[in-house]
């Protein structure tokens, strides 16, 4: 069974933490590089941080995130972090991971999963 699982979503008040998981499995071929994404109820889908895991391991926030979020990769056991500190109630959503799937580096395409929520209360 092919799939992206995002997990490590919760409930947390003003100023708390989570570490949120991104993992693939079943395929052939995942690259590592990775994308979160949130989307808040009656909001577009937004970026939050992508990592270059197959490349110089760079990694990019939005500004919103920027100095709070952390993202990180686990190769061995593809696994992709995203570490959020100091949490703010407007990172209330659902946040997705995006990865890219297929039969090798250069044939691949975007593979979701169904998201992990985020609530935080002020």
């Amino acid at each position: 069974q092919v799939q992206v699982v995002e997990s490590g979503g919760g409930s947390v008040q003003s100023g708390g933490s989570l570490r949120l998981s991104c993992a693939a499995s079943g395929y052939t071929y995942c690259r590592h590089d990775t994308t979160w994404y949130r989307q808040a109820p009656g909001k577009q889908r937004e970026f939050v941080s992508f990592i270059d895991s197959d490349g110089s391991g760079s990694a990019r926030y939005a500004d919103s995130v920027k100095g709070r979020f952390s993202i990180s990769q686990d190769n061995a056991n593809n696994t992709v972090y995203l570490q959020m500190n100091s949490l703010k109630p407007e990172d209330t959503a659902m946040y997705y991971c995006e990865k890219l799937c297929g039969i090798s580096y250069y044939k691949t395409r975007p593979a979701w999963g169904q998201g992990t929520q985020v609530s935080v209360s002020s």
